[in-house]
């Protein structure tokens, strides 16, 4: 159903992992994803199942406890829909080239993890508006079987299924993020102005105004049906209420952090670095490094190839009277993959590559291989706290 926007507009950016988050089940594959069925589902398949119970009762009279084992059978089934609403929108996601790590069924419906980002509106638009259209679809089918299959328990079903679809899929439709409808939004705006981030915050403010209705529904219960509204209509309308109102927020916050991002440039951030051998005594190192005015320390071999980053933390950790009997290697990182980066990354590219490899500091290299300078994790921090909204 909804697709949270995460860090960014809700897709996260991140490695691919095999790994799974804690209290989900996993069920197989599709599109290359694994699907994950998390603890919570179970919560909202219990409550279906008592709540549809009593109708189960009433079409099949004298069921007794199975007829909440008909209504747990109602809940696998309507989140079978739901799962081939998130696969749609994970086939789209594969069609333009976009890796999925996974689909999760959780107490609100799914989530389609996509580990890229649309980079023009018709993509953003397609991935999107797939799945509600595809839950219109199968509410659709499901009406119009209704016309033929018997009645009992199978038309219950059947009813229920269109019902739940095509109320899916409409609601999907309503124009604020972290809803489907917010991502045709989001695309919409983009086409239009030309700025993705101007098209999130709208389609956030969009799940805002989405999120503050949704919480007044109730009283509008008695007003439009002549109904009053259940204490379970104040909890559900708050549980809602409060899941778009926290990703609408945070997609907001998103775009508005993004709009920073380009300004980060690697080059411009680096510090000189100077070149030392490994097995220079520290207190040597850090006399150079001071009389050449340099920020960083590189460890070198006998070649001249660096090997080492000398972390600033693990040198102000040694005592002074310590630095001129230890090499200069004993406080330095060795260059494993990921730490040697192109000193024309900037924006979202530099974030990503140094959040695929944790650490404090980077050897910045130029297309040739040359040593251009070291970048400092605190210095990128700071560039970015100091950029002006």
């Amino acid at each position: 159903m909804a697709d949270p926007e995460p860090p960014g507009d809700g897709r996260a950016t991140t490695r691919r992992t095999t790994s799974r988050a804690p209290g989900t089940l996993r069920l197989g594959t599709i599109a290359g994803a694994d699907v994950l069925v998390s603890s919570s589902w179970f919560v909202v398949a219990a409550l279906i199942a008592v709540v549809t119970a009593p109708r189960v009762e009433q079409v099949e009279p004298g069921l007794g406890p199975l007829a909440y084992v008909a209504g747990f059978a109602f809940a696998v089934v309507l989140y079978l829909s739901v799962l081939l609403h998130e696969a749609s929108h994970a086939v789209m996601a594969k069609r333009y080239g976009f890796p999925i790590s996974s689909i999760t069924l959780h107490f609100l419906g799914g989530m389609t993890q996509i580990e890229a980002e649309a980079t023009k509106p018709r993509q953003e638009f397609a991935i999107a508006v797939v799945g509600p259209l595809t839950s219109i679809a199968v509410g659709i089918a499901a009406l119009g079987l209704w016309f033929v299959v018997p009645g009992g328990l199978l038309g219950l079903a059947v009813e229920g299924l269109a019902f739940a679809n095509l109320l899916v899929g409409v609601l999907n439709l309503v124009p604020g993020l972290p809803l489907d409808g917010g991502r045709v939004l989001k695309a919409a705006v983009w086409g239009a102005t030309h700025d993705a981030h101007r098209g999130t915050i709208a389609a956030g403010w969009g799940g805002r105004v989405t999120a503050v209705l949704v919480l007044l529904w109730p009283w509008a219960l008695e007003p439009l049906f002549g109904e009053p509204p259940r204490p379970l209509d104040f909890v559900l309308a708050f549980v809602v209420a409060l899941f778009l109102w926290s990703g609408a927020t945070a997609a907001i916050a998103s775009a508005r952090m993004r709009r920073r991002l380009p300004r980060l440039v690697a080059r411009d951030l680096a510090r000189r670095a100077l070149a030392v051998p490994a097995e220079l005594p520290l207190a040597e190192a850090v006399r150079r490094a001071q009389d050449a005015r340099a920020g960083s320390i590189v460890t070198v071999t006998s070649a001249g190839s660096p090997v080492g980053l000398v972390n600033e933390a693990a040198l102000l950790a040694t005592p002074e009277d310590r630095r001129p009997w230890v090499a200069t290697s004993t406080v330095a990182r060795t260059l494993e993959d990921g730490l040697r980066l192109p000193a024309s990354l900037s924006g979202e590219e530099l974030v990503r590559a140094i959040s695929r490899t944790p650490a404090a500091e980077y050897l910045l290299v130029e297309p040739d291989g040359a040593v251009f300078g070291v970048l400092s994790t605190a210095d990128v921090d700071r560039a970015f706290r100091e950029t002006p909204h």
